[in-house]
């Protein structure tokens, strides 16, 4: 039999619980069902109606959307219902069957309990009888009834079980058919409502075509008076044109000849001319390879000499190395100073081509200099030249002519001191320019009175004789260069508002840039160390910190830094965020001075600056102790130790060591100073002796002598002042250091080393020596000095005691450190003499603390001049705070133990002292009790307990022999405590089974202390388990959805606690075995779906749950947002468009950061009472409601948010409950789900459609596609790679334009195509997969096919006959039976391009009668074409039906005009095929009947067009053949009578019943015409009637007439007369007269036949 779980179709999964019988059949992936988001189910039953016409007002636009899921839902819950129907039905008879077989059962089982009591009677008859073989037979057949009646019982019962379960379906489905009759109802009523809309919008379009079919009437008649008119015209036209054309032709033959010769001989030319160039590149090419050839050799020449030169150079090098080592010396050394002389070399080479270069724009601007003061001169005149000095073009012109050709010259100095300068000290500008490489040299040598460059631009400036300017007065009110303070207000206002407009604000995915837009690499540009004519270079890398692109040029350098610092940036462009770009720093100092200052930059956002420093060499000297202590030594005794001076600096001097209480005299001689440019009035300062801000700095530390340093430095500007030498002219400065003297101490020390030169960045170690010679403590203070006076003097002390005790102990003091109690602690105490004579020795402990320190031994001996170990043992009581009295202090714990040594014949003895810090090893758990209360056992309750430390040591801590059912995190209860210090620690309980607990559990300290913790619970066994109690969601992007899913178990099937353990609380008494109802309470306004969330599990089944966590925007944020656009005024609009932009911005910045928190606070903002009303007619449709929500997507920042949602069980089934009274929850048992959701804004988002991610297509026509465009933009701050995911390769969705990448900020276009195959409602989902999350996009439409019906049966419209010339009309009609409108075309076969291909084949009368395909026939002789319809081409709207016209309209007789019509939908799809007939005479009369006697179509003889009467004869090939008129009534007499030929056929049967008479019919018709004619009617006579009566024919009628446009039926019937001889068939012939407009005769030949039926 069939399993009862695969009735249950996969529909009914989504709206039932699932509750299996068995764990095999709920892992049947059959079973499996993927729920999708409801926004996708709602949207997706849009597709099944029908497309209507959009309306003008918004409220039509709402009704439309919200009657398309109604509409689609009316239609799945009919596809429901039918499903469920077919599923009773089968059900229903499943059930019968099972019935059936279960009587069947039943009554075998009756039959066989009948035949066990006659076996068992016939046994005891047979007993009686004494029959024993009897006996064993039916004992046998009794065995066999058994085994019978027990299988037939396992067959009753599986078959009961069976149909139980049967009956349990078909409940469940009579359940979800009355939860869908109130659907069902409201769905039929709107259907019945449509149909109505859908009658009267027929009704109205139905009227709106017939006036339109009028209009096409009207438009065709005025066709085809306009074509026959643009006929005529194009006759004429055309054979005007044909004679012009001819004309034309003779004319540009003659031409054309001209200009083939013309063509031709250029094209002679042009050959030669690239003949000859091609000569000239060839010989080109030979002389270069032959130049290459040449080239090389000489390359390998140059190379080999190279290479020689090199193995020379490389020998000698050799050879140098191997004397060197030979010597002794360093060879590595050697190298390393011949590579650095070779360096030295080429940067000197280097410097003088630059020194050159110099010159020559030196030059430059001197000539340009020169040229401006000629042009000065011109203008006004000038005072005469001196007459003892040339000028200054002439001297420079010789200066730089002898440096050219290599004499020397002598070098400028780099001091403008002279005697003129120090008259004027204002240098001219000219002189400024020059560089310090020029000029550099010996500044003894340097002499300005005959070769000196520095003559004022002005004649006549520096003279003695000079008059002072006077001030015009005009000029005398004028204000300042540099301007007043307002000035330069004014100025400061203008630059910031510039900078203002310059730079703008950066804002991105709604945050606004703030901060430093370029971040520099290093942050600060530092020149360390530098040397005067160097130049320094450093890149600093400037990295985009911005969010977006930024744009960043140079400003500049400060003021005072432009002469030394130049900036080489070549702004790189728009730069990404991320992006970095590099700048060039070059420093060439030209004076020896500490610089700082700014390198500034503007960027799109503002300025910004990168710090720059240059520092000179110092000398930055320190020691590496203050304070050196030797200890106690014993008078005699010798100790030495080190002290260091370090260099840090780049500059070396010289150093002494001396006693504080010492003098020194310094002769400080300084060479002068290079400057590497002329100074200006600014820079020509005198050098003099100051303090440096490091100096100073390093002086902080001796305050004392500050007041010197600052008296010196006076001293020395007053000097100054006074016009005395000073140290850059070359002069000797000597600083006197006066410390008052103390009393020499020859105790302390210093070493050999005691001064010296110390170099860069080195270091030097001085040894001090300490000889006690009278007991007591030594103190002495020592200082460096330093020949350069920028460095300070530097301090340090030695400490020492000398002592003359025999017997001593190193360590006075012994320190034990951190002491507990009731912990031993140990130390050896070590005791020396100097003694020549063993002592003995006493070792005695304070009485205070004999009970806690004890030194073993008591007593000893030590030798001479030797050492003793006494060994020292302490172990602290509790009461060491009351024994020790005055040695412990109990607020800070700390204990101070006096020791003694007492020595044989000394009165003093040796003491020393042990220190401790005692403290306790407590560790407190609080609370000291805790209770865990109920606990299911598929849960975990988790309390904290703090762990206190009492102890001022970090005490290591454990939770030992903890129960299975228990655990301590962190670290598993394991870890280290700090001193006072408190921790959390988290105690987890987890029951294995329902029974109440008490227990203790144990903290161990690593000194083995126990500390107890008491604990009791309740352990409950709940009658539902979950498959999972905790559910982790991926991270999901706002309105996406991800789902989970788990089962309720109810696994509770037996009351036997033996076997396995029963539900419970606690003790109490078990859970009853039965349904168990359960239902999940989740939180109000939570992201959460739970289906189901009330369910009843049957003992040992399972319920399957999905959870759905879908992230949305609270309802009442995005009204907020929406409220806000209709109360901005009016004049908003009218600001600029960036003030707009900024104000978005700022809005959404402030919706960035808002938080669940403040949205009660963000809704009771005070707003107008129109925005009230505004926002209660907000609604979820509106279009400002989801601009906001667009909105408010975007600046979406992402949250995390933890559910712990309860689900309670209660025993019983849902059904029994009376009414709405509620089950008996108990609390205890309710278990416990946990969510984990993590919401993440969107990476991508869709900006087309209102931010909709469902495309709906509509309804599309089969066979035909539709386009959407959907727009999607990256808001997330980094390019996201971009892959999609596949489509149903054999589906209607295909995506046209796939993306691999998506920049930040980008916007992309996809387009989508709906092509569907059949009529389907389509579905399918999209999804954009990035690193960051997917979008998925749902993707709708509807196939509907196009189906349209004719009015013509059997596809054939025969015309009938017409009179030649003349045109008769037909009409038949095509209606469009779908929903959409459709586009159609009328082709016919004779107009089509290949019938000009198939009139290159065989004639179709030359082949056989099956071989002959061809539907087009005689056509007419004009070139028009015989049969026309109209309209040809339109659109049919849906359900409405379109008339079309043919005409038929032959210009000669023939019988065999035929066409086809092919009716073409879109374009492409053929969709009908109408064969169109016709036949043409030239008279009014016509037959018809009888047999095909030739071919269906025409002679291919010629046709005079003389004559129209004189056609060719083509007999009928047709199933009702056509006959021509005899020849005689087209002729006299010419022909005889044109035959027509009748078979009839009598067929005889077996049996004694007559057969009926073989019947044939001849159609006898007269045409309707409009031309003249004197009778109206046709007449016709068939003779010899009464002959034929004889031979068995009888004839109705024989005579008669026939009016215009009728036709009569001549019934031919033959009955075989008595004599006739089946063997020979009947051949009898009689003449058919037809009288009309003329007069035509027939020979019809009857030939009749017996035919036996077999």
């Amino acid at each position: 039999m069939e399993e009862d779980a695969s009735l249950f179709p996969k529909e009914l999964l989504d709206n039932i619980p699932l509750v299996e019988d068995e764990r095999d059949e709920l892992e049947n992936p059959e079973f499996e069902v993927e729920f999708l988001p409801p926004e996708a189910g709602n949207s997706a039953d849009s597709g099944c109606l029908c497309p209507e016409k959009e309306h003008n007002t918004d409220a039509d636009i709402s009704k439309k959307k919200t009657a398309i899921p109604d509409r689609l839902q009316a239609c799945h819950l009919r596809k429901t219902l039918s499903h469920l129907e077919k599923l009773r039905e089968e059900k229903e008879l499943f059930i019968q069957k099972t019935r059936g077989e279960l009587r069947a059962c039943r009554q075998r089982m009756d039959l066989i309990t009948k035949q066990q009591a006659s076996v068992a009677a016939e046994v005891a008859a047979g007993r009686e009888a004494n029959n024993t073989a009897a006996v064993g037979r039916l004992q046998a057949v009794s065995r066999r009834l058994c085994t019978e009646l027990d299988n037939e019982r396992d067959l009753q019962s599986k078959t009961k079980a069976l149909l139980q379960k049967s009956q349990s379906t078909m409940w469940h489905i009579a359940i979800q058919e009355r939860q869908l009759e109130d659907l069902q109802k409201s769905a039929q009523d709107q259907a019945v409502a449509g149909r109505k809309c859908l009658r009267a919008r027929a009704a109205k379009q139905l009227l709106r075509e017939e006036e339109a079919l009028e209009k096409a009437e009207r438009n065709r008649l005025l066709r085809v008076r306009k074509s026959m008119h643009l006929q005529k015209e194009r006759g004429l036209r055309h054979q005007k044109l044909v004679e012009d054309a001819q004309r034309n032709h003779r004319i540009a033959v003659k031409f054309l000849k001209t200009s083939l010769r013309r063509v031709r001989e250029q094209e002679r030319q042009e050959e030669m001319k690239s003949r000859a160039h091609m000569k000239r590149r060839m010989d080109a090419v030979l002389a270069l390879k032959n130049s290459i050839t040449a080239n090389r050799e000489t390359l390998r020449k140059f190379q080999a000499w190279g290479q020689a030169k090199a193995e020379l150079a490389e020998q000698k090098a050799q050879a140098k190395k191997d004397m060197i080592l030979a010597q002794g010396g360093d060879a590595f050394k050697y190298v390393v100073h011949q590579r650095r002389c070779q360096e030295l070399e080429a940067q000197n080479r280097t410097f003088e081509e630059k020194q050159k270069l110099r010159k020559q724009e030196i030059v430059t601007r001197i000539l340009k200099a020169a040229a401006e003061e000629e042009t000065r001169e011109k203008q006004q005149s000038a005072p005469a030249r001196a007459a003892d000095r040339p000028p200054l073009r002439a001297k420079t012109w010789s200066y730089v002519t002898d440096v050219c050709e290599g004499r020397d010259t002598a070098v400028l100095s780099c001091h403008l001191l002279d005697s003129d300068g120090a008259a004027h000290p204002k240098a001219p500008r000219s002189l400024v320019a020059i560089s310090s490489e020029s000029v550099q040299g010996d500044p003894g040598n340097t002499s300005w009175e005959g070769d000196s460059l520095a003559e004022p631009e002005i004649p006549g400036l520096w003279k003695d004789d000079r008059k002072p300017y006077q001030v015009p007065k005009e000029d005398v009110d004028r204000k300042p260069v540099g301007g007043t303070k307002m000035d330069k207000d004014i100025l400061a206002r203008t630059m910031e508002k510039l900078h203002s407009r310059v730079t703008h604000k950066q804002v991105a995915s709604g945050r606004e840039f703030r901060g430093r837009p370029f971040n520099s690499k290093p942050k600060l540009i530092h020149f360390k160390d530098f040397d005067l004519g160097k130049v320094y270079k450093k890149k600093v890398t400037l990295i985009n910190a911005t969010y977006t692109i930024n744009h960043c040029k140079l400003v500049g350098v400060e003021e005072h830094l432009r002469d030394f610092i130049h900036i080489d940036f070549d702004p790189p462009g728009p730069m990404s965020a991320g992006m970095s770009c590099e700048v060039l720093v070059t420093f060439k100092p030209m004076i020896n001075k500490d610089l700082e200052g700014n390198v500034s930059f503007m960027a799109q956002t503002g300025g910004f600056s990168v710090p720059l420093k240059c520092s000179t060499k110092k000398c930055a000297l320190s020691l590496d102790k203050e304070l050196i202590d030797f200890g106690s030594y014993v008078v005699g005794e010798t100790a030495s130790r080190t002290i260091t001076l370090t260099n840090i600096g780049g500059l070396g001097t010289k150093f002494k060591f001396l006693p504080a209480s010492e003098s020194y005299e310094l002769d400080v001689s300084q060479s002068v100073m290079k400057t590497s440019s002329l100074f200006t009035d600014e820079d020509n300062v005198k050098i003099t002796t100051s303090i440096s801000e490091q100096q100073i700095e390093g002086n902080e530390s001796s305050p004392t002598h500050m007041p010197s340093w600052k008296e010196s430095g006076k001293q020395d500007s007053k000097e100054q002042e006074e016009g005395r030498p000073t140290e850059s002219e070359g002069m000797t400065v000597t600083t006197v250091v006066t410390i008052p003297p103390k009393e020499e101490q020859t105790e302390i020390s210093l070493g050999e080393v005691t001064e010296g030169e110390i170099g860069p960045f080195s270091s030097v170690k001085v040894p001090v020596i300490f000889t006690p010679v009278i007991p007591g403590e030594i103190q002495t203070k020592f200082k460096v000095v330093f020949k350069n006076q920028q460095c300070p003097t530097l301090y340090f002390r030695v400490l020492g005691v000398a002592i003359d005790v025999p017997v001593w102990v190193p360590k006075p003091n012994v320190d034990l450190k951190m002491c507990m109690y009731d912990r031993l602690y140990q130390d050896s105490v070590v005791v020396h003499t100097r003694s020549k004579a063993a002592l003995r020795l006493k070792f005695e402990v304070c009485k205070e603390l004999r009970e806690h320190i004890e030194l073993l031994p008591e007593t000893g001996s030590i030798q001479a001049q030797s050492s003793y170990a006494v060994q020292l043992k302490f172990l602290p009581r509790h009461s060491l705070p009351e024994d020790a009295g005055k040695y412990f202090d109990k607020e800070t714990r700390v204990l101070e133990a006096p020791m003694t040594i007492w020595v044989a014949d000394q009165i003093k003895p040796v003491g020393f002292t042990v220190h401790a810090v005692v403290t306790t090893s407590d560790l407190e758990l609080s609370p000291s009790a805790v209770d865990f209360g109920y606990c299911t056992i598929y849960e975990a309750i988790r309390t904290q307990v703090s762990l206190y430390n009492h102890s001022l040591l970090p005490q290591g801590f454990g939770f030992v022999g903890l129960p299975k059912f228990v655990d301590v995190q962190p670290n598993d209860g394991f870890g280290t405590i700090l001193p006072l210090e408190m921790l959390q620690l988290d105690v987890i309980f987890q029951p294995t089974k329902a029974k109440e607990y008490n227990f203790e559990l144990v903290c161990k300290s690593e000194i083995n202390r126990c500390f107890k913790l008491a604990c009791q619970a309740v352990g409950v066994h709940p009658p539902l388990e979950l498959s999972h109690y905790q559910v982790k969601f991926a991270a999901t992007s706002l309105y996406s959805m991800s789902v989970a899913t788990l089962y309720v178990i109810n696994s509770h099937v037996s009351m036997n606690s033996l076997t396995h353990s029963v539900p419970r609380i606690g003790s109490e008494d078990p859970s009853p075995v039965g349904p168990t109802s359960f239902e999940f309470l989740l939180p109000p306004d939570s992201p959460i779906t739970i289906s189901p969330s009330v369910g009843t599990v049957l003992p040992g089944k399972r319920c399957l749950i999905q959870v759905a966590f879908r992230p949305t925007l609270p309802s009442p944020l995005i009204q907020q947002e929406a409220s806000q656009a209709p109360t901005k005024p009016v004049e908003v609009r009218r600001v600029r468009k960036d003030t707009v932009t900024q104000r978005k911005d700022l809005r959404r910045q402030s919706f960035s950061v808002l938080r669940p928190q403040n949205q009660d606070q963000l809704l009771r903002t005070s707003t107008t009472p129109t925005s009230e009303l505004y926002k209660q007619d907000l609604k979820f449709s509106s279009d400002e409601y989801q601009a906001a929500q667009a909105t408010l997507a975007r600046s979406f920042q992402g949250k995390f948010d933890k559910f712990v949602v309860p689900c309670v069980v209660a025993s019983g089934d849902t059904k029994d409950r009376k009414g709405t009274e509620p089950l008996s929850f108990s609390p205890h048992n309710t278990l416990y789900l946990e969510l984990w959701c993590p919401a993440v804004p969107p990476s991508i988002v869709v900006t087309s459609n209102k931010g909709q991610t469902i495309s709906n297509f509509g309804d599309i026509a089969v066979g035909h596609h539709g386009i959407k465009k959907v727009s999607i933009q990256n808001i997330s701050p980094e390019d996201l790679a971009v892959e999609f995911s596949v489509l149903n390769p054999n589906g209607p969705f295909v995506l046209l334009n796939p993306i691999s990448k998506l920049l930040a900020g980008e916007t992309q276009v996809l387009t989508l195509s709906f092509s569907p195959h059949e009529s389907v409602l389509a579905q399918e989902t999209l999804d954009i997969i990035t690193k960051r999350g997917t979008l998925s996009l749902t993707l709708m439409g509807t196939g509907v096919a196009s189906m349209i019906t004719c009015s013509i049966e059997g596809d054939v419209l025969d015309m009938g006959y017409v009179i030649a010339r003349e045109s008769v009309s037909s009409t038949f009609k095509l209606q469009n039976r779908s929903t959409l409108p459709i586009k159609f075309s009328l082709q016919l076969d004779s107009l089509s391009r290949s019938r000009s291909e198939a009139r290159q084949r065989l004639p179709q009368f030359l082949a056989s009668r099956a071989q002959r395909t061809e539907v087009v026939g005689t056509q007419n002789h004009s070139g028009q074409s015989v049969f026309s319809v109209v309209p040809v081409e339109g659109i049919m709207d849906p359900g409405k039906a379109q008339d079309f016209t043919v005409t038929f309209s032959p210009d000669h007789e023939s019988l065999y005009f035929s066409d086809r019509l092919q009716v073409v939908l879109f374009e492409k799809k053929l969709s009908h095929q109408i064969l169109l007939k016709g036949a043409a005479r030239e008279h009014m009369m016509f037959v018809e009947g009888g047999d095909p006697l030739d071919v269906p179509v025409e002679s291919l003889t010629v046709i005079p067009t003389s004559d129209p009467r004189q056609l060719p004869h083509s007999l009928g090939g047709s199933p009702t053949p056509r006959h021509w008129p005899p020849a005689s009534s087209l002729s006299s007499e010419a022909e005889g009578p044109k035959p027509i030929l009748v078979t009839l056929d009598y067929i005889q049967f077996d049996t004694d019943k007559p057969a009926p008479p073989a019947t044939r019919k001849l159609q006898v018709g007269c045409i309707r015409t409009t031309q003249l004619s004197p009778k109206k009617t046709v007449e016709f006579s068939l003779d010899g009637g009464t002959s034929l009566q004889h031979k068995g024919f009888t004839i109705e009628p024989s005579r008669g007439t026939v009016e215009r446009g009728q036709t009569k039926t001549v019934t031919i019937s033959w009955m075989p007369p008595a004599d006739f001889d089946p063997d020979h068939p009947l051949m009898v012939s009689a003449l058919l007269q037809l009288k009309g407009d003329v007069k035509e005769t027939y020979k019809v030949l009857f030939v009749a036949q017996v035919v036996t039926n077999s």
